[in-house]
This record gives structure tokens, sequence and C-alpha cells, in this order.
């Protein structure tokens, strides 16, 4: 019922704003509530002929095609990268999902799927396998890891620098500083 007589207002405010003024008894307050009232009323009538948009589809329970569940996946990352912030694993989890998810991987996102499974546990392994190092086990690893900077270019020594400073290499904390250490030398 409100909606009908909010209707009838407005059309009654749009008739009125087409019937002719005569330009001296037009008063420009009126025009203005007579216009406000038209647009009011041409955004009504398109808000009412445009459908509303439809919710967006829930998550999936598991990725088609599969038996892994997101939550699964979820899991893995930031037991995996649990070196990353939790932004930046969130980051990994919408980029991946987002491919797995697109139709036009559906004849490989099993493959996909696993194929980073397999890289997230080798990470995991590998940044658990450091941590277990002893002190100078570290440390020539640090060695060796400078000696193998003397190969690349210097702007990729200033990336992979960066990428150490900002925690983005799978290497425990102290491992990381001796390794900057090295790269500085």
């Amino acid at each position: 019922m409100a909606r009908r007589l909010r209707s009838a207002v407005l059309c009654a405010l749009l008739f009125c704003g087409a019937l002719p003024w005569r330009s001296e008894a037009a008063d420009p307050l009126a025009m203005l509530l007579i216009g406000i009232a038209r647009d009011m009323l041409l955004s009504h009538i398109l808000r009412e002929a445009r459908p509303e948009p439809a919710p967006p589809a829930p998550p999936p329970r598991v990725y088609p095609g599969t038996t892994v569940e997101p939550a699964q996946l979820r899991r893995l990352i930031d037991e995996s990268f649990g070196y990353l912030s939790e932004a930046q694993r969130e980051e990994v989890f919408d980029a991946l999902q987002s491919a797995i998810l697109d139709p036009r991987h559906a004849a490989i996102r099993a493959s996909l799927l696993e194929y980073f499974a397999h890289r997230a546990l080798a990470v995991r392994a590998m940044r658990e396998r450091l941590a277990r190092l002893s002190v100078e086990e570290k440390v020539r690893v640090a060695e060796e890891f400078r000696a193998a900077l003397a190969a690349l270019p210097p702007d990729e020594r200033g990336e992979l620098g960066e990428a150490l400073r900002r925690g983005l290499l799978p290497v425990p904390e102290d491992l990381g500083q001796m390794m900057l250490a090295a790269l500085s030398r």
C-alpha cells in the first residue's frame, strides 16, 4: 500500500512538472522540488525494471570433480606457508581458488590441486629440515648461498635480498639473517 501511495505521489509530481508554467509564476524552489521528484520517479521506475542481482553463489563444499574441500586447502596453505603473514596466505588461497574454480581449468582441476599439495608439502619439509640444522650447518649454508650469489646479476641479487628482508622465503629467521649478511658482503 505504501509503495502504491509513493508511486502515485511521484506520478502526480511528475505530471505537475510536465504542466506548462508561466515564467513569471514559476517559483525556483518549486521547480527544484519538481525536478527532484521527477528524478526520484525515474530512478524508482528504473530500479523496478531492473531485476535484483542474484546473491553470490556459496563457496563449494568440495571443488568440482575432486574430494578436496576449501577448508582443507586453506589448512594446507596455513601449515605449509606459516612464515608468510595471514594476509599473504589469504592472497595465495584466493589466487589458487580462482584458478581451481576457473571453468577453463575444469579438466586439470584435480591435477592442479595435487601439484600444489606436493609443492606445499615440499616447502614445509624443507623449512622444517632447515630449522633443525645446527648453527655451524646454517653458517655453511649461508656461505654456499654467498658463493651462489656471485653468479647472479645485480638486479636478481637485489630481488633476492628484498624477498629475504620481507620474509617471503621459506627459511628460518636466523638462517635468513645469515643469508642477508652474506648478501651484503
